[in-house]
């Protein structure tokens, strides 16, 4: 195989190497081995030096026998209580399903033995593994062991990449009836104007759209759909616990699930990832859809699954119901949009709610005999508590245009609205003013007073700014910014951006009649009214104030809108935010994202649960590296996700990470199992093993404390006597087998460990040559042998000065 020379000093080194396939049976030991040394240097002198020799023997065990691999593989048949496959819904399965670990390899070395004091031939052996001063341990770990979390999280991405939409994967046997369905729909509107038998607010387009859905899902026969009810169930109830009740809780359903984690860290991790709070629908949403993929009808089941949750939250828009496991508020916009579309369906539903319930306390005998106090009630209490926490920069800015008369279901009479417009029309100054009711108060300010006629100034009931979703202010921005910069497009852009403005002013109005731009700037804007202390004619100090300069230019928006305001309550104002508009916009986009559009939005959460549970399971094993490697899982992910369109490639490589740490853990586990860590009585002992557990998991090779006779080496031994004792007690024939060559029947006498599965053994010496006379140089034989394999490598040096 291989021949060379060195050529030194007077010496001159002789390399040569032999590779045989099969074992010549005189050579399987260390008296054949010597045989060929000695002749090969072909020593002169009669006592031949002693030869200093080393060896190491390295036993293989593949066979754990009573350490069968602990992960057990998901059940998928069984559904109790809540449980699939041993799951419960909104938990992700870990572990590798198969062991991690394949081998474990024992090198035993004898480092200085010398020939004569050990024998070592075809009959006997001196060497005993038990008695090798050292002992070293290498794993060898299976490639891409199949990891449960890594599976779960590829097969979601995957459906990524797929096309078709939730129409073409349920099939187009949904509309068996499909012509009759759909003129039921297109004739809605024509159906409203008709003239019905039932009360006209229950006859709405959407309502029409909804009766149509339900006469579809009655069309699917049970066996077609893709989900079994159960299964439906479960999940829909997972989802939405309120619907267990008769009817879902009023508000309490949507701030139930809102108690935050105590781990902060981990449960603020949706803001880097731009997912979900670990504790709302969204996130959940994500898990099941995750789960149902895995499990229970593919891609078929995400449609059938999303279809369903599609037509829960029309049914919740409809019937008022919140929608659970949301914060209250505006969208959250560090969240993913889906979430953000969520919580702007249940903004609409709040609002929609707050609606109706004034208009019915309205309807009641209060009504129409103190419209302040009415307006209060309204006010305070339905519109302010709902939506305190909604302030958002955006407003909405199709809600001033003047070009579509939109109709707003006024909370009173028309008598009373035909009089407060007969009043407001009488361009007047504030006598005229004063002779209005005020409506719409909302509590007296603490020490302001109205400057031109002293009365309280009450801080009336406004409407809140609409809330938005990323979408939507971009789609604003870019209106906003197409406007351009000529005057015109800044005066129109004003207006768009003052619509609240000029709400906020109407309801002011209303609430103080008698009231100047002063006033209202003095509540709404306080820097923008300066006050001076000067001194009177009658010599006192007084304090005088006057609007700011920005409120003196000349066309000033500010004083644009308080001459067009007019006074009008909240409840009677058009609204800011169209409710019913913005909720069917949110319904139709739900109801037109594609499985593979869904995936996309929700990847971030299950990365997001996949981290935690990552996390979690290091948690209780405590490893170092893994530590490191998830602080990059995370640091790589935040940035990856914060964008909208992240690449594929970038979200496999993330994939890629979180399986990679799942494995290590699995191997963690597998070696703590089979060292039996647990089992230690003695502290020293356990943290012993633990350190040995975790260094053959992060080093090449490790060295065993006390060789055989440690504690780790004394569960290596116990480990290989099991194995060998299983191997005995195979059938006769292979037992004939296994006995068969006369070096296995020789190694029997060592019987607690198998062959040894490669020998190596390097014999050196120094000695004369060519003649007795020569200087002693050093010789040198390296041997390995394994099953199939037997190599001799020498090097053997003579003196080229006395020959």
């Amino acid at each position: 195989m291989y021949v060379g020379e060195c050529q030194g000093h007077g010496v001159r080194t002789d390399f040569e190497m032999v590779h045989l396939r099969k074992v010549p049976n005189q050579y399987t030991h260390l008296s054949g081995l010597l045989d060929i040394f000695k002749s090969k240097i072909g020593c002169p002198l009669t006592p031949l030096p002693p030869v200093s020799i080393a060896i190491r023997f390295t036993y293989v065990l593949q066979d754990w026998q009573q350490y069968f691999w602990p992960q057990q593989p998901p059940d998928i048949d069984a559904l109790v209580g809540g449980e699939v496959g041993g799951l419960e819904f909104g938990k992700l399965p870990f572990g590798a399903c198969e062991d991690p670990i394949s081998e474990l390899h024992l090198a035993t070395t004898w480092p200085h033995l010398t020939e004569g004091i050990i024998v070592d031939n075809d009959v006997y052996s001196d060497l005993d593994p038990i008695q090798a001063p050292h002992w070293s341990v290498r794993v060898r770990k299976a490639e891409n062991p199949q990891c449960l979390l890594g599976d779960f999280v590829t097969e979601f991405f995957k459906i990524c990449r797929r096309k078709e939409s939730t129409d073409e994967i349920l099939g187009r046997s949904t509309f068996e009836e499909e012509g009759r369905e759909i003129a039921d729909i297109t004739h809605a509107l024509s159906k409203l104007t008709e003239p019905a038998p039932v009360p006209i607010h229950k006859l709405s387009v959407s309502n029409m759209v909804h009766s149509a859905k339900k006469k579809i899902r009655k069309h699917r026969g049970v066996e077609e759909s893709p989900l079994n009810n159960d299964v439906l169930n479960t999940i829909l109830l997972f989802l939405f616990p309120d619907a267990a009740s008769e009817k879902p809780l009023d508000g309490s359903s949507s701030t139930d699930n809102n108690n935050p984690v105590s781990e902060s860290e981990g449960y603020n991790l949706y803001n880097q990832f731009k997912s979900a709070p670990s504790d709302s629908l969204t996130y959940k949403l994500a898990l099941c859809l995750c789960m149902i993929n895995f499990y229970h009808g593919g891609l078929k089941g995400v449609a059938h699954l999303w279809q369903e949750f599609v037509l829960e939250m029309r049914f919740r828009w409809e019937n008022n119901f919140l929608i659970p496991g949301l914060a209250s508020g505006p969208p959250d916009l560090r969240c993913c949009l889906l979430h953000q579309k969520l919580q702007m369906l249940n903004c609409c539903i709040e609002r929609k709610k707050a609606r109706d319930e004034g208009r019915k306390t309205n309807t009641s005998d209060m009504y129409p005999g103190d419209a302040g106090r009415a307006g209060d009630q309204l006010g305070p209490d339905n519109l302010k508590d709902m939506d305190k926490e909604k302030g958002e920069v955006g407003k909405s800015w199709d809600s001033w245009s003047d070009s579509e008369e939109e109709f707003f279901e006024c909370l009173s009479d028309t008598e009373e609205l035909k009089g407060n417009g007969q009043e407001s029309s009488k361009k007047g100054g504030p006598k005229e003013m004063t002779s209005l009711k005020p409506e719409g108060r909302l509590y007296q300010h603490g020490k302001l007073t109205l400057l031109h006629n002293g009365e309280p100034l009450y801080i009336p009931v406004t409407q809140e700014p609409a809330p938005m979703t990323e979408d939507l202010l971009e789609e604003q921005s870019e209106v906003l910014a197409k406007l351009g910069t000529s005057a015109e497009g800044a005066h129109l852009r004003a207006r768009m951006q003052s619509a609240c403005l000029l709400s906020d002013m109407e309801s002011f109005k209303a609430a103080n009649p008698g009231c100047f731009l002063e006033d209202f700037v003095r509540w709404y804007s306080p820097r923008d009214y300066i006050e001076e202390e000067v001194i009177d004619e009658k010599g006192n100090m007084v304090l005088k104030g006057e609007l700011s300069a920005r409120m003196k230019i000349p066309s000033n928006m500010w004083v644009e809108a308080w001459e067009t305001a007019k006074p009008i309550p909240a409840r009677r104002q058009r609204r800011l935010f169209d409710d019913t508009r913005e909720a069917e916009k949110v319904l139709h986009y739900l109801a037109v994202q594609k499985p593979a559009d869904l995936a996309r939005h929700l990847l971030p959460c299950v990365i997001h649960a996949a981290v935690l549970k990552v996390k979690e399971e290091e948690n209780l094993e405590n490893i170092s590296s893994v530590k490191k490697i998830i602080k990059q899982i995370i640091t790589h992910s935040s940035k990856v996700l914060h964008f909208p369109n992240p690449e594929d490639k970038k979200l496999e490589e993330i994939i890629h990470q979180i399986t990679n740490v799942e494995a290590i853990i699995a191997r963690a586990r597998s070696l703590k199992a089979k060292f039996g860590t647990e089992k230690c009585e003695q502290e020293e002992e356990k943290e012993d093993l633990e350190r040995f557990v975790s260094c053959l998991l992060e080093q090449p090779e490790v060295l065993v404390v006390g060789a055989g006779r440690g504690h780790a080496g004394r569960i290596i031994h116990k480990l290989f006597v099991n194995a060998h004792r299983a191997a005995a007690m195979a059938p006769p024939e292979e037992e004939l087998k296994r006995m068969g060559s006369p070096e296995e029947r020789r190694q029997n006498s060592v019987s607690d460990f198998p062959p040894p599965a490669g020998r190596e053994l390097i014999l050196r010496t120094t000695v004369p040559r060519p003649a007795p006379y020569s200087r002693a140089l050093p010789q040198r034989m390296y041997s390995v042998l394994t099953k199939e394999d037997f190599r001799l490598a020498g090097a053997f040096s003579s003196d080229t000065s006395f020959f």
